[in-house]
């Protein structure tokens, strides 16, 4: 299990975690942001450089997931994780890849008036400018950084008091914040996170997508919690199903729509393997146009689906993966054209097919 403390950068998450473990039994403290201290030792600074904060890299990301599931599979118990996460994508991403390794996530917000907040951050700053600390002061850049962050904190709230125990430390030090916790594990109000993901691939896959329609013409897309960027509805088909069965059970067990037919294919796509990824068959089926009472009907699974939406093609391309966009592109054209058509990588064979 995972107890994430999370929170605005500079609320204590540390401090409290550190006075965890004293009263969670068998808990280890780890901290995510030696994985960013580390990456520095692992990627060219071209890399490094184009992004603002090492949660935007990918690599993170994943290593935070496996560093965790190496952890317990290595020491068994609890791990306790003071980690600020803001982006709702990269939360989503993280928990539903612990998930996938059938790792239990409770999560905690501390979460201090804001006037509080401001001065706990100026106080520890002069704390470690008294102790000789080159990095202290409320001018430094680690201050700052942290009031920096303060308004993405605030508009964050909206969607990370939706599955985490909301404390408020306004009047609370880092040793009654963490009993406050630590009681809360133990009598299960700090519930497990609802956000699932089904476990990473060990060979290559067979996934059926089901395009969507309203009554424009505009392609309905889901955006998943537990990866990045923007979906057709569909999913892994399982073993010994049909691929279009499969596509008719997902949007059902997706969105709450039972389509009345077999959907025709639209395309065959071979993605190829980019490891760690496996790569495998993706296959896009029409499913037809949705009257606005059938749009209506639309009802998303919390904790797999954040939402849904009728786009057109060109939002389309600033929604989705340039691959998964490629897909689409394709599988529109043979709507068009009422035969279905073969990719590799999203590009047609024969080469000179062009839409």
């Amino acid at each position: 299990m995972i107890v994430w403390i999370n929170g605005a950068f500079g609320a204590g998450k540390t401090t409290t975690a550190q006075e965890l473990i004293d009263l969670i039994p068998n808990s280890t403290l780890y901290d995510p942001e030696l994985i960013g201290d580390g990456l520095p030792l692992l990627l060219p600074p071209k890399r490094l450089a184009e992004v603002s904060d090492f949660q935007e890299l990918p690599i993170w990301r994943r290593l935070v997931v496996d560093t965790a599931a190496a952890m317990l599979a290595e020491l068994g118990g609890v791990l306790v994780v003071p980690m600020t996460l803001l982006n709702q994508e990269y939360r989503d991403e993280i928990f539903g890849g612990l998930a996938a390794r059938r790792i239990p996530v409770r999560q905690v917000l501390l979460r201090p008036d804001e006037t509080i907040l401001r001065a706990r951050i100026t106080r520890r700053a002069e704390l470690e400018a008294e102790a000789g600390d080159p990095g202290g002061g409320a001018d430094a850049p680690r201050a700052q950084w942290c009031y920096h962050h303060i308004e993405p904190y605030l508009a964050a709230l909206e969607w990370i008091t939706d599955d985490a125990l909301v404390i408020d430390t306004s009047q609370l030090d880092a040793g009654e914040t963490a009993q406050r916790i630590a009681e809360a594990v133990r009598t299960g109000e700090a519930a497990v996170s609802e956000i699932v993901q089904t476990p990473e691939p060990t060979a290559e896959t067979v996934a059926a997508g089901v395009l969507l329609f309203d009554e424009d013409d505009r392609v309905l897309l889901v955006d998943p919690t537990y990866k990045p960027g923007w979906e057709f509805p569909g999913g892994v088909v399982e073993r010994g199903e049909a691929p279009a069965r499969a596509g008719m059970r997902e949007v059902a067990e997706e969105l709450g729509i039972e389509l009345d037919r077999v959907p025709p294919l639209l395309v065959v796509d071979w993605e190829p393997p980019k490891p760690p990824g496996y790569g495998g068959l993706r296959l896009l089926f029409d499913g037809g146009r949705l009257d606005g009472d059938a749009a209506a009907r639309v009802l998303l699974p919390g904790a797999e689906l954040r939402c849904w939406r009728f786009v057109d093609e060109e939002e389309a391309r600033r929604l989705l993966p340039p691959l998964r966009y490629e897909r689409l592109r394709w599988a529109l054209r043979a709507r068009e054209r009422g035969s279905a058509i073969y990719l590799e990588a999203g590009v047609p064979l024969p080469h000179g097919d062009r839409p």
